[in-house]
């Protein structure tokens, strides 16, 4: 039977990935990867970890990729925005993966391959099919999918977590660190702070299972980012 495995956010965990993968076996055939962003920051390999992803899109006939809030403030800091705000919220980690010394600047995009620059402008903001709606941080209630903003979609806490609104389907969302999953009637919550010295999970779907690793080597401490 197909699957669907939806993997939430790495943050640079590239050991607790590659355990992860190799726990969870998927398909490149048949089976579908969605991942729900923040790929970056904070942990020590941010550039394997978007390596290895854009090594699955060429093996996986299936695969969503999803924009995160740290994978926007990437952007922002490579256009010259925002700088220091990336920088403060595990942006010096990540530009140090691509073997880059302080002091950081927005030309050191230069330094970044043309094939990751791709990747991250090409993510989604969301993904739905006929059963759930997969988004890296929220909704906001009581919108149409089609009118969310960016700034619900990568950013959303308290007031989507705490929202009984029912968006049609149920929402899965990463984000937000949770000690364990959370699993709701209108939304399930799958970030298990792997880069906080917590686990990367897995859904697995239409099982509704879980599968999880250690974030290996990725200790950091959390923030409101």
């Amino acid at each position: 039977m197909k699957k669907t495995f939806v993997i939430g956010d790495i943050h640079g965990c590239h050991d607790s990935l590659l355990a992860l993968l190799d726990k969870i076996s998927p398909d490149s055939r048949q089976d579908r990867l969605i991942f729900l962003g923040d790929y970056i920051d904070r942990g020590p390999n941010s550039k394997k970890v978007i390596a290895e992803i854009i090594k699955l899109q060429g093996r996986f006939s299936h695969i969503i990729t999803l924009m995160g809030n740290h994978e926007r403030m990437f952007l922002n800091f490579l256009a010259g925005r925002d700088q220091n705000f990336f920088l403060q919220f595990g942006g010096k980690e990540t530009l140090m993966s691509y073997g880059l010394e302080p002091p950081f600047h927005a030309d050191t995009s230069k330094h970044i391959p043309a094939d990751h620059i791709t990747f991250l402008n090409e993510l989604l903001l969301y993904w739905e099919d006929e059963n759930y709606i997969y988004v890296h941080a929220g909704l906001q209630p009581e919108i149409h999918l089609s009118q969310q903003s960016s700034e619900w979609l990568l950013w959303a806490r308290g007031k989507f977590i705490q929202s009984e609104y029912d968006f049609g389907k149920p929402v899965i969302f990463g984000h937000t660190n949770l000690k364990k999953p959370l699993i709701e009637k209108n939304k399930i919550g799958i970030d298990t702070g792997a880069v906080y010295g917590g686990r990367l999970s897995c859904l697995v779907l239409p099982d509704i299972k879980f599968i999880s690793v250690d974030g290996y080597n990725c200790r950091h401490e959390p923030n409101s980012c």
